[in-house]
């Protein structure tokens, strides 16, 4: 970590922790006076789902919100578990899967908002069967941003309050009298949500520290310059800190990708975004093997890779987030209606985690169960006890032997 790094890091921190202790000894007071210091709103609101209609106006979104909601929900529905259980010579053995019994969801509500992370967030939760999933967001001098609520509402989360920030994510943590604690806390937000995220996640569970956004892409001559960069400005819209690269297989490519970023950049309306974040990645010419290489070294959060033949990249790229295979799959489309979740690891961490799954939301128990006292088993576990000088433990199991 550079020492800028460190430094912002501890700044964040210093700024938290106040938050957090002031939730944590004084609850909803302490929770107003943040919401009403950050957010300008003097209410802790909750909203009732059960009662929320989407307006007529919001039709079209909401049936396309639906029709997302059918294929994250088909694709997650895949990846529930059934519990293991086995019998050998002297034990029943088995792992069972049991769901949390909370979680918090949060969602950010600055200068966009984003109901598809809603939907990426909360149906895989309920898919593992997590029977109260909180849902928390910036409140507004406006009001809530109804798209979020059609999306809560489609992806079944059970309760909505408007509150945001690290204030939040303290009373989903500690618990205040009008927020119940949870058990786990998902979803991005700025660098203080995840500050706050990250102090408390010695108390309750968390979901991942996120980085800025980032897209990885490998275009070959097939590709399309036109695509290619309309898939570097998708990422680099997001924020200045996002990270969009494409590695191209020849000068001919770059120059026709800058041309086609040139054009495109004209007219869209966070350009001024999308310049500074380019900055960070940009057109680089490199040949298969070396962008193979830097793909495993980057370990992106997106792999895009726009090649005649994805699959034998991708049996080559052992580190990324999500891979999209061919000229045709915008990362954009696994933002919001492909299936897999968009919840993914950033900055470099998918090297060693996943991305946001059904799994996230289980707890895995193992049990066992003595079927016959094999004497054999036993000595020998008796043996490794005496070794580790526990004597305790070797008599527990040779009291079996001694009273059969």
């Amino acid at each position: 970590m550079s020492s800028q790094n460190r430094t912002r890091r501890e700044t964040w921190a210093e700024a938290v922790k106040p938050i957090l202790e002031a939730i944590e000894t004084r609850g909803d007071e302490a929770l107003l006076e943040y919401t009403v210091k950050f957010d300008g709103v003097n209410q802790i609101e909750a909203v009732d789902l059960t009662t929320f209609t989407p307006p007529p106006a919001y039709d079209e979104l909401t049936d396309a919100l639906t029709l997302a909601a059918e294929r994250i929900r088909a694709f997650h529905e895949r990846q529930r578990r059934d519990d293991d259980v086995f019998e050998d010579e002297m034990f029943r053995l088995g792992r069972r899967y049991m769901p949390l019994d909370s979680v918090g969801v949060y969602v950010p509500g600055g200068t966009a908002v984003y109901p598809s992370s809603v939907l990426m967030n909360v149906i895989p939760a309920k898919v593992a069967g997590v029977k109260r999933v909180v849902m928390v967001t910036p409140p507004k001098p406006d009001g809530i941003d109804v798209s979020l609520l059609i999306a809560a509402k489609i992806a079944g989360a059970d309760e909505c309050y408007l509150v945001g920030g690290a204030q939040a994510v303290a009373a989903l943590a500690f618990g205040t009298e009008t927020i119940r604690p949870v058990d786990k806390i998902v979803g991005p937000g700025n660098a203080y949500v995840a500050t706050a995220k990250a102090l408390v996640s010695h108390i309750v569970g968390i979901d991942s520290v996120a980085g800025p956004s980032e897209v990885l892409i490998i275009a070959d001559e097939t590709a399309n310059p036109k695509w290619v960069a309309a898939d570097l400005l998708a990422q680099a819209e997001h924020d200045v800190e996002a990270t969009a690269l494409a590695l191209v297989s020849t000068d001919r490519m770059a120059r026709a990708v800058k041309e086609e970023l040139a054009r495109q950049l004209s007219d869209l309306p966070r350009r001024d975004i999308a310049i500074e974040a380019l900055e960070r990645g940009g057109v680089v010419v490199k040949s298969k093997d070396e962008a193979i290489r830097q793909a495993n070294e980057m370990a992106a959060e997106h792999v895009q890779l726009a090649v005649e033949n994805p699959d034998d990249y991708m049996k080559q790229i052992r580190h990324g987030g999500s891979f999209f295979l061919g000229h045709e799959a915008a990362e954009a489309f696994g933002d919001y209606i492909a299936g897999p979740n968009h919840v993914l690891p950033t900055s470099g961490t998918a090297r060693f985690s996943s991305g946001l799954s059904v799994d996230d939301f289980y707890r895995r128990q193992t049990f066992l169960q003595m079927t016959e006292l094999d004497e054999t088993v036993t000595r020998a576990a008796i043996r490794i006890a005496k070794q580790e000088q526990l004597e305790g433990h070797a008599r527990a199991m040779a009291a079996r032997l001694e009273d059969v």
